[in-house]
C-alpha cells in the first residue's frame, strides 16, 4: 500500500511539473511574441518617420527658401499667406514624424529627448526630472520604449488627471534600470481602466522590455507608476513588483 501511495504521489509531483514547464513555456512564448510585433510596429513607424522627417520636411524648407527669395512684385499679402501655409506644412510634417518615431533620439539621447519634452509641454503642466548622475545609455529599443511611455503617461495625465504636477525619476541600480513616473491628479481605479487603450500601451511596452512595474495609485491624490528593467534582460516570468 505505502509503495501504491508513494507511486501515486510521484506520478502527481511529475504531471504538475510537466504543468508548470508547459505554462512557463506559454508564458514565454507571448512574451516574445509581444516583443516581436512591437519591434515591427516601432520598425514601421520609423521607416515612414525618417520618411516625413527627411524627404518631405527637407522639400518644405527648401520651397520656403525658393518662396523667400521669390520676386512677389509688391503683392506682400500673398506672400505673407503662402509662407504662413508652409511654416504650418513644416511644423505639421515634424509633429507627425515625431509622433510616428522619436527619429532624432538616436543621436540626442533619452535624457535630452525627454527634456525636449518637458519643454514642449511646460505651458500646461508643470514636469520636472531627475536623473541619477550613474545613468548610462541603453540600447535603442529600451530608450525609445521608455519615452513613449512617458509620452502616453503624460499624455494620459493632460486628458484625464487635471493635476498640475509630474515628476520623473531614473536611476541606475547595480542590476537594473528604475524609473518611476507620478502625478499629483485625481488617479484612477485601475480595474476600471486597465483595458483602455493608455494603459494598454504602457503595459505592453513594459511587458516588451521584459519590465518588472507596479502602479501606486490614490484616489484624489495622484498615480504612480513604477518601472524596473533588468539589465541582464532574459525573458522571465517576472511581470509585477512586490
Amino acid at each position: 500500500m505505502s509503495f501504491i501511495l508513494l507511486a501515486y504521489k510521484s506520478f502527481i509531483q511529475r504531471i504538475i511539473k510537466e504543468k508548470n514547464a508547459q505554462h512557463e513555456a506559454e508564458v514565454l512564448h507571448q512574451k516574445r511574441l509581444v516583443l516581436e510585433n512591437i519591434k515591427a510596429q516601432e520598425a514601421e513607424r520609423k521607416r515612414i518617420a525618417v520618411m516625413i522627417h527627411d524627404d518631405i520636411g527637407n522639400r518644405l524648407n527648401i520651397l520656403s527658401l525658393w518662396l523667400n527669395n521669390l520676386d512677389t512684385k509688391g503683392d506682400e499679402i500673398i506672400k505673407k499667406n503662402i509662407t504662413a501655409q508652409m511654416s504650418s506644412l513644416i511644423d505639421s510634417a515634424r509633429s507627425i514624424s515625431h509622433s510616428l518615431y522619436p527619429v532624432n533620439l538616436e543621436s540626442v539621447g533619452l535624457v535630452l529627448y525627454i527634456e525636449e519634452l518637458i519643454a514642449n509641454l511646460s505651458g500646461r503642466i508643470n514636469i520636472s526630472m531627475s536623473v541619477s548622475p550613474k545613468f548610462q545609455k541603453k540600447d535603442i529599443f529600451i530608450e525609445v520604449q521608455l519615452y513613449r511611455i512617458i509620452q502616453e503617461f503624460t499624455t494620459n495625465v493632460l486628458k484625464h488627471s487635471e493635476a498640475s504636477r509630474v515628476w520623473i525619476y531614473i536611476k541606475d541600480n547595480k542590476t537594473d534600470l528604475a524609473v518611476v513616473i507620478s502625478d499629483n491628479g485625481q488617479s484612477f481605479e485601475y480595474e476600471e481602466v486597465k483595458k483602455g487603450m493608455g494603459i494598454k500601451n504602457i503595459e505592453s511596452r513594459i511587458k516588451s522590455m521584459n519590465a518588472a512595474h507596479k502602479w501606486k495609485n490614490v484616489l484624489n491624490e495622484g498615480s504612480r507608476l513604477i518601472i524596473k528593467i533588468p539589465y541582464n534582460n532574459e525573458f522571465s516570468n517576472q511581470n509585477s513588483i512586490n
